[in-house]
């Protein structure tokens, strides 16, 4: 009994602070596998000596709040879910009863109160019994009506998530790896509990109905839950996708269920089975921590055995450095999956890996792969003492109990990830297919070392076609692109080194001031620069301080073997535009985009600027009608205010 009364301490304590991490501090310091292996081994520890702790998570549903968010107390406890893996346990929990089977969304649940058709309130989950008001950040979502036709009191809970394509975006413009977001239910925790809703409204949280509380008895939902929630979509309400479910065709909605998992937009982490009978559903009441009328499946996950063949170390532009393990491919969930990222230093240590080990690997929610166990536990694994990428000295350093590995060059080219993408962007060389994302890979992986690489991908076929997220129709599309990439303009290339203060408009004066000879522009003087309209001294020394860097000359002499300058001849004809000074504003139709349209003025010898003055010869806005400010100075000015079309006349 000691023994296991110890153990039982140990598991509540770990799975305390594994709790306080997630639902208070949105991080994660075990995986999901984890926790539910130690949830489990302590519910089967309770039941056999019959001992259960006062602070144990079996008994406990959330954890206190910690923020600067009012706090409210729920009308109703808000309990959490009994679960099972087994399609049997759902069966016979079913009974001969219909039920409503549906995603168990992975957001953070919100309760919604809406008064006389208008949304009154919106508050989380919380700890289950108190939750925080975050009304004005709700009332950003992407997707929640805020007048609603039914005027009575109306109570709903739903789901905040945010879906992987946004979170795919979001993460992607944080420059510090560290900082990045582990997963979409993190990121939508921290921004639907932000105190600033500018922030939440720029986050995309969309927002699922699930479960109708009350409607203050005025409504007949002919006792089905399924009635309810069609209800809810006819006021504006997106609602969780479920389908209608028996005993017999139970297990085939499960299926059908699992093989949509890797086609989703938004996380889940398994399914929710209610009766569909409300009366009976309510006539069960409640357990200590779990309502009756309601379970939730999650996914048993597909294990595989493997052996570690290789440690691969990815560099990032923070300088920190993530060990990412490779082994012997297999198949999970009808993908073959071969690499499982480890995350930091202390992860990898606890897992105690060596090549060679005998690994179990899982995907968590059937979607990201991970270790589940080291079979082996060699411990083997030496943690390099230099940098993957510039070979500098690597040092580990420990913040919060998790150790990670650091390069502690500042000129690391990983650090120097920006220029890369600058160098791709579309007013620059234009490279498509190459995001920031994807080039911190290829850096990681050694296939660039200077921007000229960039051209010489095509040595590398066989490792990026097998890359995640690639495959053979994206590689062609990528050189296709970076082939095309070769044929540019002084100005664009000029631009694309991204010297301080030089912009595209910047880089069209000055090459346009050498006659679009780069020999010239590179060798520029300043007392040439400061002639150039728009060229002060500030511009004219980082220009100077650019060119005469050797490894800048270098990286330049380097490119200049890759691409062609465009040869366009300037002719009095096609100048038309000379001595004119555009505006552009509102939307463009028969144009790319606006630089597109901007473009077409600079090459016919006109001028784009920001604003109307004096100075302006024409606006430019296919709504030439509207009261908008330009429009209106324009107006006062009797500056023309022209559309697309009149502008095409007038060129032609």
């Amino acid at each position: 009994m000691g023994n296991n009364l110890d153990r039982i301490k140990e598991l509540v304590s770990l799975l305390n602070e594994a709790g306080k991490a997630y639902y208070q501090e949105n991080r994660e310091i075990m995986s999901n596998f984890e926790y539910d292996a130690l949830y489990d081994e302590l519910q089967a520890l309770e039941k056999e000596t019959g001992i259960i702790l006062s602070d144990s998570p079996s008994i406990h549903v959330g954890y206190e709040i910690l923020s600067e968010l009012p706090k409210v107390r729920h009308d109703a406890p808000m309990l959490s879910l009994d679960k099972t893996k087994e399609v049997e346990t759902l069966k016979d929990w079913l009974i001969n009863q219909s039920g409503l089977l549906s995603w168990k969304l992975d957001g953070l649940t919100i309760v919604l109160t809406y008064k006389a058709g208008k949304l009154f309130s919106a508050v989380t989950r919380g700890n289950g019994e108190y939750g925080e008001v975050i009304t004005n950040n709700a009332r950003v979502f992407k997707n929640i009506p805020l007048n609603i036709t039914y005027t009575g009191d109306l109570v709903l809970r739903g789901e905040a998530v945010i879906k992987y394509s946004d979170f795919e975006k979001i993460n992607a413009e944080i420059e510090d790896v560290d900082a990045k977001y582990k997963n979409p239910r993190n990121l939508c925790s921290g921004s639907v509990r932000q105190l600033n809703n500018e922030i939440t409204a720029k986050r995309k949280v969309h927002f699922f109905a699930f479960h109708l509380v009350s409607t203050g008895g005025e409504v007949d939902f002919k006792n089905s839950r399924n009635e309810q929630l069609l209800w809810l979509k006819n006021l504006g309400f997106d609602t969780v996708e479920s389908k209608m479910v028996t005993k017999e065709n139970l297990e085939a909605t499960v299926m059908w269920f699992s093989e949509q998992v890797a086609n989703n937009d938004f996380p889940s982490d398994g399914l929710v089975l209610i009766y569909e009978d409300i009366a009976y559903g309510r006539s069960l009441g409640t357990t200590a921590k779990f309502p009756r009328d309601s379970i939730a499946f999650k996914w048993v996950d597909e294990i595989r055995e493997t052996k570690l063949t290789e440690i691969e170390w990815s560099a990032s532009r923070t300088g920190l450095i993530n060990p990412i393990a490779v082994f012997e491919p297999v198949e999970l969930e009808g993908t073959t999956v071969s690499r499982a990222s480890i995350h930091n230093i202390s992860i990898m240590e606890a897992l105690e890996l060596g090549l060679g080990d005998t690994l179990q690997v899982y995907k968590a929610n059937m979607i990201i792969p991970q270790i589940a166990e080291n079979l082996t536990r060699s411990g083997h694994v030496e943690i390099p003492m230099n940098c993957p990428v510039c070979n500098h000295p690597t040092q580990i350093k420990q913040e919060n109990d998790v150790k990670s590995l650091y390069c502690t060059n500042p000129d690391c080219l990983a650090k120097k990830i920006k220029s890369f993408t600058h160098f791709v962007s579309r007013d620059a060389m234009n490279m498509e297919g190459l995001s920031e994302a994807t080039i911190e890979k290829f850096i990681a992986k050694g296939m660039i070392h200077e921007l000229a690489d960039l051209f010489h991908l095509t040595q590398y076929k066989e490792e990026i076609v097998t890359m995640e997220g690639f495959g053979d129709k994206s590689y062609q599309n990528l050189i296709a692109s970076i082939e095309k990439a070769r044929d540019t303009t002084t100005a664009k290339f000029l631009y694309s080194l991204g010297i301080q203060n030089i912009g595209l408009s910047n880089a069209k004066l000055i090459c346009k001031e050498f006659h679009n000879n780069f020999e010239a522009v590179r060798n520029a003087e300043k007392e040439n620069l400061l002639t150039i309209p728009g060229v002060g001294g500030v511009i004219a020394d980082t220009f100077l301080e650019f060119f005469q860097k050797e490894e800048n000359q270098l990286i330049v002499d380097d490119l200049l073997k890759e691409i062609r300058f465009e040869q366009t001849e300037k002719t009095e004809e096609n100048l038309i535009l000379t001595g004119k000074t555009f505006v552009i504003t509102g939307s463009v139709e028969h144009f790319t985009n606006r630089n597109e349209l901007k473009e077409v003025i600079e090459q016919k010898g006109g001028k784009v600027t920001g604003s109307v003055t004096a100075k302006t010869d024409y606006l430019i806005n296919n709504d030439n009608l509207s009261n908008s400010s330009k429009n209106k100075k324009a107006k006062e000015l009797g500056i023309p205010v022209i559309t697309e079309v009149e502008f095409l006349e007038l060129i032609k």
